[in-house]
């Protein structure tokens, strides 16, 4: 299992968001961590130009995102932007994409979120159509009519993931992407559900095994404060999980919230849960740090020490 870390525009200005983000990544790769994962966050800084300014900072991890929303822009804006950021830093894009949700893409874009599924599927073929390089992509289907000169060459393989929950994108994710990458996922669910259904779609389409990216929150803590962790994960992660896509994922798991799905306790607890993910069958954990204290010296002390430790398992568990 390769281990990685998600690193966001959380807090402050636009100036210091990009310089933690690119020290988040300097230091992932100083520890030998294997990748970074962006979110796009609806309202804040652009994840592709965050990775690519992550992608100057640093050499050699990958850098991916998690995930860009499909209905903001054509897929020929962003087959352009993203294989644009992939040469820039030198082919370590991992473009992570998805339909998103009702209350992003209807709520706060005033756009149709009708047939998500079939819409991924469409876009997915005009983003494929992009990377093979005849000089022009020319799809016709349900969504895209693109007949549309296209001269940017992929320097190399840009592996596309797709935030896939149900059964019917669980398909399309491995029929047409390389992978998929999760949020309120719990182990037994990717076991039971996302593992089987992605790898038989993949296998049927004649494609390698496909990836399969979870994120988690991580806690380093002493295990009287794993309920301090758990309580601050559903203060500061759990918006999401009201979606209708992740209530329906959370009933293929254990977890009832992302507090739950928290790995939190001390470095035994973090050991087993990881093995518990890896056992599960994930390919990739990216983790999404999660300290804790009452003020701000106690928080930076609970990252650095997290950062620490989970560094010396990646190692241990690959």
């Amino acid at each position: 299992m390769r281990f990685g870390v998600m690193s966001g525009p959380e807090r402050g200005d636009s100036a210091r968001k990009m310089a933690r983000m690119q020290s988040d990544a300097q230091w992932a790769e100083s520890a030998g961590l294997d990748t970074v994962w962006v979110p796009q966050v609806p309202n804040d800084f652009d994840a592709l130009t965050a990775v690519a300014m992550m992608g100057v900072a640093t050499s050699t991890i990958e850098i991916g995102t998690a995930v860009v929303p499909l209905q903001a822009q054509h897929p020929i804006a962003l087959a352009r932007q993203a294989l644009s950021v992939h040469a820039s830093i030198g082919g370590r894009l991992t473009l992570g994409v998805g339909p998103s949700h009702h209350w992003i893409v209807s709520d706060m874009l005033g756009l149709p979120y009708e047939k998500p599924a079939g819409y991924t599927r469409d876009y997915l073929e005009v983003l494929a159509a992009a990377q093979a390089a005849t000089g022009s992509v020319d799809v016709e289907n349900d969504n895209f009519t693109v007949h549309n000169p296209f001269d940017l060459t992929p320097i190399a393989p840009m592996p596309v993931v797709v935030a896939a929950l149900g059964p019917v994108m669980l398909r399309i994710a491995g029929e047409l992407g390389d992978g998929t990458v999760l949020w309120m996922a719990d182990y037994r669910a990717i076991a039971d559900h996302i593992v089987p259904r992605i790898t038989k779609a993949a296998d049927n389409a004649g494609k390698p095994a496909p990836r399969v990216i979870a994120g988690v929150p991580v806690c380093l803590c002493a295990p009287d404060q794993v309920d301090v962790a758990r309580e601050r994960a559903n203060r500061i992660l759990g918006e999401a999980e009201y979606s209708p896509n992740y209530q329906n994922l959370l009933e293929h798991g254990d977890a009832r919230d992302v507090g739950e799905l928290c790995i939190a306790g001390d470095e035994q607890a973090l050991l087993e849960g990881f093995k518990r993910y890896r056992d599960a069958g994930v390919t990739d954990l990216s983790m999404r740090l999660l300290p804790i204290g009452d003020n701000r010296d106690e928080l930076v002390a609970s990252k650095y020490r997290t950062r620490e430790v989970v560094a010396e398992l990646a190692k241990e568990l690959r």
